[in-house]
This record gives structure tokens, C-alpha cells and sequence, in this order.
């Protein structure tokens, strides 16, 4: 008998490639959507979607709202969370869906009564929202900074996360809990929406960096967070959190490569700030710039991200595609949507 997966959140950027990926697998999927489940044909249309994907409406703050989609499901993938910065109200925008959010599903798993194991969809965020020249981030590390001001969306993850695992320590229901910290996701979309972080990359190629600076991301591709997810909830073995991360790139790696694969006829930056002298003048002149924006220039300038995923290796068996297919690929998927338009040198 094959089994059935939820996944909330499914027309998300890392949702859709999880029901991409559950659907090659030759799972039962259900999916939950916010409204009008039939307008999303780049889920509907994929292979296999036909016979074992349904799609129903869920609401992250209507308790009960997962109560139909998460009935007699063998597992729940819970992936829904707002991922925006720079919001106008941290508690209502971010917080709140992603808190009690969190507890809606959790809750209605504990009635559906046939959920063996949770996957919970958390962040690096949660990890740390600091680099740390000369630190090895682990999944021992929690986020002890983060507040409503300070990068609330780390926040928010944060806050989802730890109300996960305390409601598994008082509640005790019949299945159990494995969480993924994926870190700077890419790869390519399969909806048409512009996901935050290759936001970022486009920006990058459209003049929104002055200057190449001192920063750096730990890289992960969109179809490794998938499947990092499937092999959770299938290693009966695999427990706690996993830090989901390949490999770290500095902007300046990122403008070679984009130069040397034929990006040169963008406005890549040119002027060198990764200087002492540089990094004091981004710090600077992050004031300048939106709250959350400005807040992770100055935690991040002139220092090193580093992250640990040698457990998800072990326990999972995870291995990486390239951080540079995953960044060309992420641009080619921006030109082919049209968030990026095509140049030439």
C-alpha cells in the first residue's frame, strides 16, 4: 500500500519541489494551498500529479484548518511559513503564521490519530543569524539573539521551531518530529513567483549591489532541501534537526563565476569594498538602508559562514549538487520566467 504525504505550504519554492520530488517517489501526495487550489497547474501538471496528488486549502492561523488535509495521512511535511524581510508588522506578518502555524498542524496531526513522523521545515535562521569568522555552526547551536527587532524573521523561525519540540515533549502524540535548517537556498523554480533568495542573485546582476563586498552565503539548492525532507521522513533512524547546507561562496566568488559564464553584459559590481577600510564603509552605510536589510549588513560584513552538515551526510546519506550548477541554474531560471531580462556582453 502506498502511503500518503501532506505537505503544507505545496506551492511554495521549496514545497513544490518536495511534491516534485514525493511524486517521482511513487507517493500518495496532498497538498495544501491557501485558496483556489485549480490555479496552480505547475503542480497539477507534474508527472504523476494526476493519479496521486490532490490539492485542499489550508489557513497557518484557522485552528482546525489542517484537519482535513492531514486525515488518515501516513506523514505530514509542514513547509508553510512566511519568508519575507523588511515587514511593516514583524509580530502579525511573520510570527503569528509561523508560531501558530506551527501548532495548527502539529494539533490537527495529534487528532488525525495515523501520522507516524512530522517533518518540520525550519532555517539556518534558527541556527544562528550571525555569522561568526572562526565558528562551525552545528545543530547544538540555537538562535539566542533574534528578537521583533532584530532580523524577525529569524525570529519567526526560531519561535516555530522550539514550540515544535516542546510540543512533542508535553504532548507526546503517537508520531515524532525530525527537523531541516536548510541555509541560502537556490536552484530553479517551478512556479513563476521570485522566491527571496534568488532575489538576491538578481540583484546582484541588476545594479542592487554598488560594490562587491564582504559577505558571504552558505549555498543550498532547492532539490537537495527536497530531498533532505523525503529522506527524513523515510530514515526511520533519523532524529532531531539537520543542518541542510553544501557550501559557502563570498559575493566576489559569485561575480567571477557569473562573469566567466557570459554575465558580464550585467551590472555585476565593480567597486572593491572588502577592504577593512571597505567593510567599515558597508557597515556604514547600512544605516542607510530598510531595518532588516541594514541589520544583516552589519552582522555579516568581513565575516565567515560557516556551517556543519556532516550528520545530514552521515544519517541521511545526503550529497550535494554543485553551488555553482545551483547558481547558474537559478539565473537561467530567472531569465526564463522573466525576472531577469536577457543581455549580452
Amino acid at each position: 500500500m502506498v502511503d500518503t504525504v501532506c505537505v503544507t505550504g505545496a506551492s511554495g519554492y521549496i514545497a513544490a519541489h518536495i511534491v516534485k520530488d514525493l511524486l517521482e517517489q511513487g507517493y500518495e501526495v496532498r497538498g495544501t494551498v491557501r485558496s483556489n487550489p485549480e490555479k496552480y497547474d505547475y503542480l497539477t501538471s507534474l508527472p504523476g500529479a494526476n493519479e496521486r496528488l490532490t490539492l485542499v486549502e489550508g489557513e497557518l492561523l484557522t485552528e482546525g484548518s489542517y484537519d482535513e488535509a492531514v486525515s488518515g495521512c501516513d506523514y505530514v511535511i509542514h513547509v508553510a511559513s512566511p519568508y519575507r524581510i523588511n515587514v511593516k508588522d514583524p509580530q502579525t506578518d511573520l510570527v503569528d503564521p509561523a508560531l501558530k502555524g506551527t501548532l495548527n498542524v502539529l494539533r490537527s496531526c495529534q487528532k488525525a490519530g495515523s501520522i507516524k513522523r512530522v517533518v518540520l521545515t525550519s532555517s539556518g535562521a534558527a541556527i544562528t543569524d550571525e555569522a561568526e569568522t572562526g565558528k562551525l555552526f552545528s545543530e547544538d547551536d540555537w538562535n539566542e539573539k533574534s528578537t521583533l527587532q532584530r532580523n524577525p524573521y529569524s525570529y519567526s523561525k526560531v519561535k516555530a521551531e522550539k514550540a515544535a519540540w516542546d510540543f512533542i515533549e508535553k504532548e507526546k502524540p503517537s508520531f515524532d518530529l525530525v527537523v531541516i535548517n536548510p541555509t541560502f537556498v537556490t536552484g530553479p523554480s517551478l512556479g513563476p513567483g521570485l522566491n527571496s533568495s534568488p532575489t538576491i542573485l538578481r540583484d546582484m546582476m541588476v545594479g542592487g549591489y554598488p560594490a562587491i563586498m564582504s559577505f558571504e552565503f552558505s549555498f543550498v539548492d532547492v532539490r537537495d532541501v527536497a530531498v533532505a525532507h523525503r529522506l527524513a521522513m523515510e530514515n526511520k533512524k533519523a532524529s532531531g534537526r539537520y543542518i541542510c547546507a553544501n557550501e559557502t561562496r563570498s559575493v566576489r566568488q559569485i561575480v567571477e563565476l557569473l562573469k566567466a559564464e557570459g554575465y558580464s553584459g550585467y551590472k555585476l559590481p565593480v567597486l572593491d569594498l572588502t577592504s577593512k577600510f571597505g567593510n567599515r564603509l558597508v557597515w556604514l552605510l547600512s544605516f542607510a538602508q530598510p531595518r532588516d536589510t541594514g541589520t544583516f549588513m552589519r552582522l555579516a560584513v568581513g565575516k565567515e559562514s560557516r556551517y556543519d552538515n556532516s550528520k545530514i551526510k552521515r544519517d541521511l546519506g545526503m550529497e550535494f549538487l554543485s553551488v555553482e550548477q545551483s547558481i547558474l541554474e537559478t539565473v537561467e531560471d530567472l531569465l526564463k520566467w522573466g525576472h531577469l531580462d536577457r543581455r549580452t556582453t
